[in-house]
């Protein structure tokens, strides 16, 4: 059996980590989701909209996933390859070369990216969005202010 094994947060779950998902399990029997709890994202400077349970429960429900494990520190990969008995590790070029270090203890592919879809992206737009939206009220109070100053 070919256990394939990849690492995300999986937040704001959207094309793109299913693109990942769907093409890592192609390439085994199995595939193993490492995901970021809260604690790291912290760690790591990122913030989350779901949380860590919320996040489990959703990889779980998709059929490219078999199975999820907690990822609490950049320094635990290694045992989770040996762990797991994982024959492949995959992660989105945007890592390329950062896990070549696994590469004594499994394969290690770095697939290309879903384009023009990121978190970092959904983010962007619904925080320009909601600016959008804000200035709209405003407006629209500033001009019911002036039709009752009027009156």
């Amino acid at each position: 059996m070919k256990t394939v094994l990849t690492y995300g947060t999986f937040d704001l779950l959207h094309i793109g980590h299913l693109n990942l998902l769907r093409r890592a399990r192609e390439l085994g029997d199995r595939l193993v989701v490492g995901l970021s709890t809260d604690e790291f994202n912290d760690e790591k400077g990122k913030k989350t909209v779901a949380p860590f349970e919320h996040r489990v429960q959703i990889l779980q429900s998709i059929r490219y996933v078999d199975k999820v494990i907690a990822e609490h520190s950049w320094e635990q990969k290694i045992a989770d390859v040996q762990e797991n008995k994982v024959s492949l590790f995959v992660m989105g070029d945007d890592w390329a070369g950062k896990f070549d270090f696994l590469q004594q203890y499994c394969d290690v592919v770095y697939l290309p990216r879903t384009r023009d879809i990121s978190t970092s992206l959904i983010r962007e737009a619904v925080v320009s969005h909601k600016t959008e939206q804000i200035i709209a009220i405003k407006n629209i109070l500033e001009n019911a202010a002036n039709m009752i100053s009027e009156l």
